[in-house]
């Protein structure tokens, strides 16, 4: 992934979200306060599961609809997308980096070279790096120092956060975008991207979880200090829930799905005994049979799915050792935070504060789109629209520029030297 030379003013960006459930394309302009959607187009997402392309032609053929609807829209022709990726099992973890300054003061020269060589990491072949981010710097083992130079000492290390995929699942998604006669400008880890377009500055830099719930997947990305300090992704989305009600109600899959979204509740209530819903039975629909049961029943199939997800998030966090650094925030993204009840489960499972993250600093979207739902796209373009975005076949040499002290540092260096 590589950087990009930086984009005045009025140049267009283009994202796609591809999801098991659906895929979604946002046009825009990068403004001054933030880009400026022209165009969108969302289709249901055809060939994807688990965040995977399992079918190239019915993925392409999805994606060529929604990016031609949001053309349409835009009264604009694109030729490169910015993409996530949920699916390919992302692996994340901080490589440290060190090299010998011998003793003298630390300057620029020796920053770029840390970090030149930080971007340098290769992962085995059957990996590739799709995030390579400096999150720390060391002086002789001594950690937590924000800006080294004018520092004295023997070695200086840089920690790294390396995010990687499965080949395989980078190089298909990319077969899949070239059918429609795009190029791959960037691709961006979900949880990473819903961040960017829902955290505020403060959450960011304090410490915060992001958990992005999506069809096939539920994907984690932790901030601390301005910076994507740790992502993951759990095999388990709305589309289990659904999967769960339609077995355990014996109804079609589209029924489910719409009994989720019209009854569904992450929490249950004493009322849920008093109401009844009416169940088509599946393989008889046509013939008008359905079985009225309580809603309480719904609720009991929806409830453990949802537990289970979040008990699986908690167990990742804890294990991986970023929990504590994540600190007391969390904020949800994704199709699946939406039902209700969801933020309210998440806090008793997770024992933390959460919130519900819509797109922010983002303009021409629709209520139909602002919402967690389009988080990740709104992100996509918020990534595109950065001075120096990280975007496919860069010099790999060149600093990535998060936010925060440590992507000031980068960008002076990459301006000045």
């Amino acid at each position: 992934m590589s950087k990009a030379a930086s984009r005045p003013r009025g140049t267009l960006i283009a994202a796609v979200d591809i999801g098991t459930t659906k895929v979604c394309s946002f046009i825009a302009r990068r403004e001054t306060g933030g880009p400026r959607v022209l165009g969108i187009g969302h289709q249901v997402s055809r060939g994807v599961r688990a965040g995977q392309i399992v079918d190239l032609d019915a993925a392409a053929t999805s994606m060529l609809n929604a990016v031609h609807a949001a053309e349409q829209m835009a009264g604009e022709t694109i030729t490169q997308v910015i993409v996530n990726l949920s699916g390919g099992f992302p692996a994340s973890r901080i490589v440290p980096i060190e090299i010998s300054i011998g003793g003298r003061e630390i300057g620029d020269a020796d920053m770029k070279r840390v970090l030149n060589q930080g971007h340098a990491y290769r992962e085995p072949t059957d990996r590739q790096i799709i995030h390579s981010i400096p999150v720390g710097f060391s002086i002789d083992g001594s950690r937590g120092i924000r800006d080294p130079r004018g520092m004295m000492g023997d070695r200086l290390g840089v920690n790294m956060h390396v995010v990687s995929a499965g080949s395989a699942a980078v190089r298909n998604m990319m077969a899949a975008v070239g059918r429609c006669h795009l190029e791959v400008a960037g691709m961006v880890v979900s949880p990473y991207a819903a961040g960017l377009a829902a955290l505020v500055d403060d959450e960011m830099e304090l410490g915060v979880t992001v958990i992005d719930m999506g069809g096939g997947t539920t994907s984690i990305a932790v901030f601390y200090d301005g910076s994507i300090v740790y992502a993951d992704t759990v095999p388990v989305g709305g589309v289990h829930v659904t999967n769960d009600i339609a077995r355990g109600l014996s109804t079609p899959i589209s029924h489910a799905e719409r009994m989720k979204t019209l009854y569904g509740s992450a929490i249950p209530s004493p009322a849920d005994e008093r109401e009844t819903i009416s169940v088509p039975v599946v393989g008889e629909e046509e013939d008008g049979h359905t079985n009225h049961v309580p809603k309480s029943h719904l609720i009991a199939i929806i409830t453990p799915r949802l537990e289970e997800t979040f008990e699986l998030v908690r167990n990742r966090l804890e294990t991986s050792g970023f929990d504590k650094l994540a600190g007391r925030q969390v904020v949800l993204t994704g199709g699946a935070a939406q039902l209700p009840g969801t933020r309210e489960l998440a806090g008793m499972i997770l024992d933390k504060q959460v919130r519900v993250g819509k797109p922010t600093r983002i303009s021409g979207l629709a209520e139909s789109t602002g919402g967690p739902a389009f988080a990740t796209t709104a992100g996509l373009l918020h990534f595109a629209a950065s001075e120096r975005a990280e975007t496919r076949g860069r010099d790999p040499n060149a600093p990535d520029q998060p936010k925060g002290v440590l992507g000031r540092i980068g960008g002076w260096l990459k301006e000045n030297l």
